[in-house]
């Protein structure tokens, strides 16, 4: 009985021992999975907080390419919400639409920088040419042309297409201050048809628009009446030259040297005149006016009138210009060289109402009542060519004066 006992409370010892370690490796089993559980749940916790704080830090911090493991959770794809896609984004919503879908619309050309170069030189040349002719318009202002044509419309007579020419030649040439020669003038005509009071009024008028230093009037039997003062006077008139011209050009103005009684003037004299004339080693020299008068070739002029009196006036102009002219220059160039450049301007013969008009401006002028009467019976007593049904005074003008003075 008692070792029945002793072997029961053996064997019951030895039952509780074994339910003992099958509990105790129970348990171990079950904690193993929990603590696998928890360890898997905190790794994820870690994780989604490591991504949370990616996605919350600055770029220049983050990562191009996450090296994290890819962890299987039921939560839904994250939607990366990095700055730089947030601001591509807003660029692309904020770009400008170019072509609206209401109007249609052109791509805009570039602009041609040669086209504007071309338009501005275009305006300044506009300017240009619109300043020089207004300069030319103040140069021909300053000299008064308008007034010198009504001044010769009314003081000479008989000489319309003279007076015309001589305007032509004068007002162009005084358009601009800066030429390449001097315009040189030659009036000629018989005793009386009125070349030297045409001198008389250039002067006067040339003197009253330029200054008296600018003009000068020559006259040789007055300036050089002797032949052994002829050096001196060629010194005194070539140093006088020069120092107008040199004011001219100071002043900007043309110069105006008028020459009476030419035929007169001695042969170094008017070599002397060629050389200033022709002279290119200053440039002054080549801006200046020379108007020269002189009865050469009055016989010509005389002749050519008589022989074509009874031609119309166009007929008589055209001759002039394509018969006169040339002969009477080929004539005076053997007299001299001066007038192989000069300009030509033939006076021709006065007819009787020509005459009476003189009578009328004298009496007028000395304060005698022009009678009409009395006047054509003064001009009657004058001596006339008769030619084509018509009356040329052999004297011109010149007895006008003489005559009046008697009254």
């Amino acid at each position: 009985m008692g070792d029945q006992d002793l072997s029961d409370s053996g064997s019951e010892e030895q039952q509780d021992q074994d339910v003992k370690e099958n509990g105790a490796y129970n348990f171990s089993q079950l904690s193993a999975s929990v603590q696998a559980v928890v360890r898997i749940r905190q790794k994820y916790q870690a994780l989604k907080k490591r991504r949370l704080e990616i996605a919350s830090a600055p770029s220049a911090f983050s990562s191009p390419r996450s090296t994290s493991p890819k962890i299987f959770t039921f939560d839904g794809p994250m939607v990366s919400t990095s700055p730089t896609l947030i601001r591509k984004k807003k660029k692309k919503k904020n770009r400008k639409v170019l072509y609206p879908s209401s109007r249609a619309r052109t791509p805009k050309q570039e602009r041609s920088w040669a086209k504007s170069c071309l338009f501005l030189l275009s305006i300044i040349l506009f300017l240009q040419v619109y300043n020089a002719i207004e300069n030319l318009d103040d140069h021909v202002l300053r000299y008064d042309m308008e007034g010198l044509e009504k001044v010769l419309t009314r003081e000479v007579f008989g000489q319309q297409e003279v007076r015309d020419h001589l305007l032509s030649q004068l007002r162009d040439y005084l358009l601009t201050y800066v030429h390449s020669k001097p315009l040189v003038l030659s009036l000629h005509g018989p005793t009386g048809v009125g070349k030297s009071h045409l001198g008389r009024l250039l002067a006067q008028h040339f003197r009253y628009m330029v200054g008296e230093r600018l003009v000068l009037q020559y006259y040789v039997l007055h300036h050089c009446p002797s032949e052994d003062q002829v050096p001196s006077c060629i010194q005194s008139l070539s140093t006088l030259i020069s120092e107008m011209v040199t004011q001219a050009e100071d002043d900007e103005k043309i110069p105006i040297f008028i020459f009476d009684e030419v035929e007169h003037m001695p042969q170094q004299m008017l070599d002397k005149l060629h050389e200033l004339i022709h002279s290119s080693h200053m440039n002054e020299y080549l801006n200046a006016i020379y108007v020269f008068i002189s009865n050469l070739g009055h016989e010509d002029i005389t002749t050519f009138v008589l022989h074509n009196s009874s031609s119309t006036a166009a007929e008589s102009r055209s001759r002039v210009s394509r018969e006169l002219v040339p002969l009477l220059q080929h004539s005076l160039v053997k007299h001299h060289l001066l007038w192989r450049d000069a300009e030509i301007l033939p006076l021709m013969l006065l007819e009787k109402s020509h005459v009476i008009q003189c009578f009328m401006d004298e009496m007028s002028r000395e304060g005698f009542y022009p009678d009409q009467t009395h006047i054509e019976k003064l001009a009657g007593e004058i001596s006339y060519f008769f030619a084509g049904g018509k009356e040329f005074s052999r004297t011109g003008c010149k007895q006008v004066v003489a005559k009046v003075n008697l009254l």
